[in-house]
């Protein structure tokens, strides 16, 4: 099956069985691997619950495949080469919480992970963080992403995006290949998103972190449901939707955000 296929495979309804969910992740990720070396595939790694269970996927997914075999020594050595088969990217806009940073790091060191962190060009003492939405997420989030795509040559983005946590990711298909785009600052290269996890619920996503005895953040027992930067993140109650506490303008914004290169 190619990747382009995948989207012919009809979503699973939100009440499907986690392991069903968890076979077609699984599904997906397979075509990733018999399409693309590993050193070219990385996962965008936030911090955040859902693509802590994306990077777990990846880790488990490349295992099955052989890519496990390496002492702690032996993946710090491809790592420094800059080959090393389980690679993320992390977006530091300067401003997140440094919980989720101190979980990144951790979580990195603890599975071997080629670690690629982007951070923007623009000094934050004299930036106007989240004054304008868009301009702030593209100078401070898709800027660096792109950087680091092109810098690494990453050709396949894994993200842990899902379907029912915003509108206007109802519709999003497993794998978009997302074309180059031409801009002053560089651009964005032609790459792949895949999002292993879409069909999953937030309730799947807890299911399989407290399951299988995953890292997660602190946060996430203040209240927090959905982890962004700082100025643009609340708590949110148990009876609001996920990502209640992200603010609202930007919110409105994912759509434009996802066509200068976000994913």
């Amino acid at each position: 099956m190619s990747l382009v296929a995948l989207n012919d495979l009809p979503p699973l309804a939100p009440a499907t069985p986690l392991a069903h969910k968890l076979a077609r992740s699984s599904a997906v990720l397979a075509v990733v691997l018999a399409a693309f070396a590993p050193s070219s595939v990385a996962v965008a790694y936030t911090g955040g619950k859902d693509s802590g269970v994306a990077l777990y996927l990846w880790r488990a997914a490349l295992a099955r495949h052989g890519h496990e075999a390496l002492t702690r020594q032996g993946r710090e050595a491809l790592t420094q080469a800059g080959t090393a088969p389980l690679r993320a990217i992390n977006i530091d806009t300067g401003c997140k919480f440094p919980q989720v940073m101190a979980l990144r790091d951790r979580v990195c060191a603890d599975w071997g992970v080629d670690l690629t962190v982007a951070r923007p060009g623009v000094d934050l003492s004299a930036y106007p963080l989240a004054q304008d939405k868009v301009s702030c997420c593209r100078d401070l989030k898709i800027i660096p992403l792109c950087t680091a795509l092109r810098d690494t040559g990453t050709s396949v983005l894994l993200t842990g995006i899902r379907r029912d946590e915003h509108p206007s990711r109802a519709g999003r298909p497993y794998a978009e290949l997302r074309p180059a785009v031409e801009s002053n600052d560089g651009g964005c290269p032609e790459h792949w998103q895949v999002n292993p996890i879409l069909d999953w619920t937030e309730m799947d996503v807890w299911a399989l972190i407290t399951g299988e005895g995953l890292p997660y953040c602190e946060l996430y027992h203040e209240g927090y449901r959905s982890l962004g930067c700082m100025p643009c993140t609340q708590p949110a109650g148990a009876d609001l939707g996920e990502r209640a506490g992200r603010d609202p303008d930007k919110e409105q914004q994912l759509e434009i955000l996802k066509g200068l290169g976000y994913f």
